[in-house]
């Protein structure tokens, strides 16, 4: 063992990064057998609780965090979640932790689920500044936040990463209640996600979302209003 240091130092970071998904507490179980896992707010009525979610530890890969969120709700038989804030001594709601947050899990009749309201969701990446253009208006994006752009049906819109080497996509929306959801990526590799929550497109570095992990990620970062 020839650098005892450096080993003792990368089994810190791998602790320090360690995360845990678990069920705090599981009041009843449903047996639907929906896919989806969507975000609910809490004026949605009809909903059945039936468990609360627990995540410990911070994880730059969004995605198998969301995995792990799935898996852990359809063991209980949950299609919805919503964001249990934690509150300090005041009874006041605390900021958002991304290294440590809880969900309560429900099932929600599809019915009662809310429209979609017509917009294009860009978000950032977990670790990485990016700059994009949409229809040759630019923005910035910070780590962990995300774009919402009212969108008109028949229009196309054209969003690059404006990059040298970077990628460009057309999109027409042909509804004027449909959301598109897409994520500006600074991994190389696809991650693995088994099909849940997963991705649907990838051209070079902007990845087409499936809605229940774009709203996953809706919920754990931050809106920068345009």
């Amino acid at each position: 063992m020839k650098n005892p240091a450096l080993i003792i130092f990368v089994l810190c970071i791998q602790l320090f990064n360690a995360q845990n998904v678990y069920l705090n507490k599981v009041e009843k179980t449903n047996d639907n057998t929906d896919k989806f896992l969507y975000h609910v707010n809490e004026d949605i009525k009809d909903r059945e609780y039936l468990a609360e979610l627990e995540v410990q530890g911070f994880s730059k890969d969004d995605a198998i965090v969301f995995s792990h969120i799935y898996k852990k709700a359809k063991e209980v038989g949950a299609n919805t979640f919503s964001l249990k804030p934690f509150e300090n001594i005041e009874g006041r709601s605390q900021p958002f932790n991304p290294a440590n947050y809880k969900m309560a899990l429900y099932y929600t009749p599809k019915e009662k689920l809310a429209d979609q309201n017509g917009a294009l969701y860009i978000f950032a990446s977990s670790d990485k500044e990016q700059k994009i253009s949409i229809n040759r208006k630019d923005y910035v994006l910070s780590p962990r936040s995300y774009i919402k752009v009212k969108i008109v049906p028949g229009e196309v819109y054209t969003i690059s990463t404006k990059k040298l080497l970077g990628s460009a996509i057309k999109i027409q929306p042909k509804d004027k209640d449909e959301n598109l959801y897409f994520q500006i990526s600074s991994l190389k590799v696809k991650p693995d996600t088994s099909g849940v929550g997963g991705l649907n497109l990838k051209t070079g570095d902007i990845i087409g979302l499936e809605k229940s992990y774009a709203e996953f990620l809706s919920v754990i970062y931050t809106e920068n209003k345009p």
